[in-house]
C-alpha cells in the first residue's frame, strides 16, 4: 500500500473536504483518517473497499498507483473551455506563472497538461482554497498597475460569476492575453472591456471567444511607488494635452 497515503490526501483536497468530513462518512475518527494519510496506519478491506467508493477509484489504483505521478488534474467548465492545472507533492494546486515571453505557447496551449506543469511556479501560503494563476502584464493600458507587474488571479468557472467593474485577465485567441476593466452587456452575450487608462478606447468580445478568464486577487509591482506615481501623473498630463490639441486641430479645420 505504498501510494495510499498519497492518494487519499490527493482524493480528499480533489473533493475539496477536510479530514473531519471524510472520517465522519466513513464512520471512523479524524485522527484515524489522519494516520492513514501519514502512512503511520494502514486500513482493514472494508474500511479500503469504503474508500475506493467515496473517491470513485479502483481499489487496485488507490493502493498500488500514484494518482498524482501526471502532477496534473483537469477542471471542466459549464461554458468554458478545459483548464489545465498542476499540482505539487502533496496535492496541493500550484500557481503557475505566464510570463509575458510565454504569452504565445499560453495561447496555444492553455489546455495542455504538460505545457502547464512546465510553467515556472509562484510560492503564496497566503492564498485562500481556490485555483489561482499569475500573469505578467505589459503596457500602460491599466495604469496605475505599471507594465511588468504580475497579477495574481483566481480562475472563473462560469461567465454568470464575471461582476461588473471588477478586474479580470481574458484570454482569447483573437487578441491573446488581456488584463481589463469588464462589464457585461445588456443587448447581447457579450463583455465590454475597459482600460483604466482612458487613452484607450472600450472594446467588446462575444462570450464565445473567451478560453478562459481569471479575476484579479492582488498583485505584485517591481517599481518604487513614488517614482510610478509621479511618471502616472506625467503620462496623464500628456494624455490631456494630447487631446486638448486633438479638438483644437478638429476646430480649425
Amino acid at each position: 500500500m505504498i501510494y495510499l497515503p498519497t492518494n487519499l490526501k490527493y482524493l480528499r483536497k480533489k473533493l475539496k473536504i477536510s479530514q473531519g468530513e471524510i472520517a465522519e462518512e466513513l464512520k471512523i475518527a479524524r485522527t484515524t483518517y489522519g494516520d492513514y494519510e501519514r502512512g503511520k496506519t494502514e486500513p482493514n478491506l472494508e474500511l479500503l473497499l469504503n474508500m475506493a467508493l467515496k473517491f470513485d477509484v479502483g481499489l487496485d489504483d488507490l493502493i498500488s498507483t500514484d494518482l498524482t505521478k501526471e502532477d496534473m488534474e483537469i477542471m471542466r467548465s459549464n461554458e468554458l473551455r478545459i483548464l489545465a492545472i498542476s499540482v505539487d507533492s502533496e496535492s496541493n494546486e500550484n500557481v503557475e506563472l505566464v510570463r509575458t515571453k510565454a504569452e504565445a505557447g499560453y495561447l496555444d496551449s492553455f489546455d495542455d497538461p504538460e505545457y502547464i506543469k512546465d510553467l515556472p511556479k509562484i510560492s503564496l501560503p497566503i492564498l485562500p482554497e481556490g485555483t489561482f494563476r499569475g500573469f505578467e502584464i505589459r503596457g500602460d493600458s491599466m495604469l496605475p498597475i505599471e507594465s511588468g507587474s504580475i497579477i495574481l488571479c483566481s480562475y472563473v468557472e462560469q461567465l454568470i460569476e464575471v461582476v461588473n467593474d471588477r478586474t479580470y485577465v481574458i484570454i482569447t485567441q483573437e487578441s491573446g492575453l488581456v488584463y481589463k476593466r469588464v462589464h457585461k452587456s445588456k443587448s447581447s452575450n457579450k463583455l465590454i472591456l475597459f482600460s483604466d487608462n482612458e487613452a484607450y478606447a472600450p472594446y467588446e468580445i462575444g462570450f464565445s471567444d473567451i478560453a478562459e478568464i481569471w479575476q484579479y486577487f492582488a498583485h505584485i509591482s517591481f517599481s518604487d511607488l513614488k517614482l510610478s506615481s509621479n511618471n502616472n501623473l506625467d503620462k496623464k498630463i500628456t494624455n490631456i494635452e494630447r487631446k486638448v490639441n486633438d479638438i483644437y486641430k478638429e476646430l480649425n479645420k
